[in-house]
């Protein structure tokens, strides 16, 4: 009896929770199926199982909440394996990339001076991810699947073309030096910020800002080490530029280092070698 798979109880000890069994008939499924035909029904699940970190596709015939027969579902809807994997991601959290997380924070400071821009914050888009990101979850399946996915492109989906085109204009992902190169903006910290050589933006006479904030610029000597940090670029050149200029001169006596740098043109040379 103790090799049966299904077994009918006739006569236990009593016991509320550790009951021995004193009497018992074995039952075969087809004799399940026979007497409780009406009862058992065919279902097809879709499941997110936390204890293998992956969505479930299952046939199932049941009685009640009896499993006689399981297999997988080969055939299982992309959207019902997606709707799963909902689950799934709230489980595991958002795991943004580095390129994604660039995104939010750059959506997050244009929100701050258009309330009505969509909100990126990540309570809310835990909150609304059958609306945005379950279009986007073909072929995710699993916790491996989900390591891997890149959000941008479901993040980027949220935004209308004239949103994008705000965005793009009013908190760029890249600033655009006067020579033309293009610097990814770190939006990691309270205040967007730069890095670049000291020489690049001679002639800016204006500070540049992106979502009403001031870019933080970081600024290099020609050995791209770190010599002044500034939010004020017209302030930094009539202040502190001339005692920059004596030390960097004698470091680096092969680079310009006008007297007035509002009216020198932006270079990453040096100077040319006299004859």
């Amino acid at each position: 009896m103790g090799q049966q798979r299904l077994i009918v109880a006739t006569d236990l000890d009593g016991h509320p929770t550790d009951a021995k069994i004193r009497q018992a008939a074995s039952i075969s499924n087809q004799e399940l199926r026979d007497v409780f035909a009406d009862q058992i029904t065919w279902q097809n699940l879709c499941i997110w199982s936390r204890r293998e970190s992956r969505v479930l596709a299952r046939k199932q015939e049941r009685f009640g909440a009896l499993i006689l027969e399981d297999h997988a579902w080969t055939d299982a809807p992309q959207e019902d394996v997606a709707r799963a994997m909902l689950e799934g991601v709230a489980q595991l959290g958002l795991r943004p990339s580095n390129k994604a997380k660039r995104l939010i924070s750059r959506c997050l400071l244009m929100r701050t001076t258009d309330d009505s821009f969509p909100d990126f914050n990540a309570e809310y888009l835990m909150d609304t991810l059958e609306e945005w990101l379950l279009p986007h979850l073909n072929g995710v399946r699993s916790a491996g699947d989900w390591k891997g996915f890149e959000l941008v492109p479901a993040l980027k989906a949220r935004l209308d073309w004239a949103q994008t085109n705000a965005l793009d204009r009013s908190v760029p992902g890249q600033f655009t030096t006067p020579l033309g190169r293009n610097i990814p903006i770190d939006y990691s910290e309270a205040q967007p910020q730069i890095s670049l050589r000291l020489q690049e933006v001679f002639g800016v006479t204006q500070h540049p800002v992106v979502g009403g904030t001031p870019l933080q610029v970081t600024l290099l000597s020609p050995a791209q080490r770190p010599i002044q940090v500034t939010t004020d670029l017209p302030g930094f050149w009539t202040g502190s530029y001339a005692d920059v200029r004596k030390d960097m001169r004698a470091q680096y006596p092969k680079h310009p280092w006008p007297e007035d740098p509002t009216q020198a043109d932006p270079t990453l040379r040096a100077n040319r070698r006299k004859p």
